[in-house]
C-alpha cells in the first residue's frame, strides 16, 4: 500500500519539479550570474545584481545607497494596497446585495461579476483604453465637467484597471461569507435598536472577516506584480516591480538584475502570505 501511495504520488511531484521547482531554481542561479557583454547573462556568481537594488556605484568606484528602486517598490505596494482597499470597499454592498438576492437573480448576478474572467486580459485593459481615451465616454465626460488633459496615462487610470480587473477576486469570497451569515442576528442587532451602520460595523464585518481576508490576498497578491495597467492605462509614466522586469528581461537586456527583482517581488508574496496563513492559524485557535 505505502508502494502505490509512493508510484501513485510520482506524477504529481514530477509536475511541481518542472513547473515550480525548477524554473524558480533557474530564477535563482540566473539572480547570481553575470550579466553579459550583449545581454543576457554569463554563469557564474555575483551579488551585484542585489546589491545594485539598493546601491549605485559612483565615480570613484565606491557604492552609494541609490533609492530609486525603493521607491519602484514603494509604488508597487501603494498600488496593491490602494487597489485592495477600493475592492473592500465596493464588493461589501455588492456582496450583500448580491447574497440577499432570490436564486435564480442571485445566479445571474454571480454571473454577471464572473463574466469579465471568460474575456483576455488584454481585451479588457484595452476597452479601458477606448473609456478612457479622448472620445470614449468618461473621456468626454471629464471633458465636459472641465477637466483638464485626459484620463489616459494617469496613476489613476492605472488604479481603475487594476480595480476592475481585480475586482470578482474580491466579490466572490465576500459574497460566500454574507451568504452564510443568519439573518436572525441582523434582526437581533435591529431589535437591540442598532441602526444599519452599527450592524454592519458590530454584526456583517466580523462574521465576515474570513472572507475579507481572503479577497485582500488574492487581489494583492496580483496586484503587486501587475504590468498590463500600468503599461498600456499608465503609459509606462510610473514604473512598477512587474515593468521593471519586464524591462530588465527585454530592453534592458540585464537578466540577473530582472531575476533579482522577480525574486525580492516573489519573497514580498510570500511574506503576505505567511502572515495571512499565521492569523488564520491564530483566529482557527481561538475559535476552537
Amino acid at each position: 500500500m505505502r508502494g502505490f501511495r509512493f508510484w501513485g504520488l510520482v506524477p504529481a511531484w514530477a509536475l511541481m519539479l518542472g513547473t515550480l521547482i525548477l524554473p524558480v531554481g533557474i530564477v535563482i542561479l540566473v539572480s547570481f550570474a553575470h550579466r553579459g557583454a550583449y545581454g543576457g547573462f554569463e554563469w557564474g556568481f555575483s551579488t551585484d545584481s542585489y546589491r545594485e537594488i539598493l546601491f549605485t556605484e559612483g565615480w570613484d568606484d565606491e557604492f552609494e545607497f541609490d533609492p530609486k528602486y525603493l521607491v519602484i517598490v514603494g509604488r508597487t505596494l501603494l498600488y496593491a494596497a490602494l487597489t485592495t482597499l477600493i475592492c473592500i470597499v465596493i464588493a461589501l454592498p455588492v456582496a450583500y446585495v448580491i447574497a440577499n438576492q432570490k436564486p435564480r437573480m442571485k445566479a445571474l448576478l454571480i454571473y454577471l461579476v464572473t463574466l469579465p474572467f471568460w474575456v483576455s486580459m488584454i481585451v479588457r485593459v484595452y476597452a479601458w483604453l477606448i473609456i478612457l481615451g479622448t472620445d470614449g465616454l468618461l473621456g468626454r465626460i471629464w471633458r465636459a465637467l472641465g477637466g483638464d488633459g485626459g484620463l489616459l496615462f494617469t496613476p489613476g487610470a492605472t488604479l481603475v484597471g487594476m480595480v476592475y480587473s481585480y475586482m470578482p477576486l474580491m466579490i466572490l469570497p465576500v459574497f460566500a461569507a454574507i451568504e452564510k451569515l443568519d439573518p436572525a442576528l441582523m434582526e437581533a442587532g435591529a431589535d437591540l435598536y442598532g441602526s444599519r451602520w452599527t450592524t454592519a460595523r458590530r454584526v456583517i464585518l466580523p462574521l465576515t472577516w474570513p472572507g475579507l481576508a481572503a479577497g485582500a490576498i488574492l487581489v494583492f497578491v496580483p496586484a503587486i506584480g501587475t504590468v498590463l495597467e500600468p503599461t498600456l492605462l499608465g503609459g509606462g509614466k510610473q514604473m512598477v516591480m512587474g515593468t521593471l522586469i519586464q524591462t530588465q528581461f527585454g530592453g534592458g537586456r540585464n537578466w540577473p538584475f530582472g531575476a533579482a527583482v522577480a525574486l525580492v517581488l516573489m519573497a514580498m508574496v510570500m511574506v503576505v502570505l505567511i502572515v495571512n496563513a499565521r492569523r488564520a492559524g491564530r483566529l482557527d485557535e481561538a475559535l476552537a
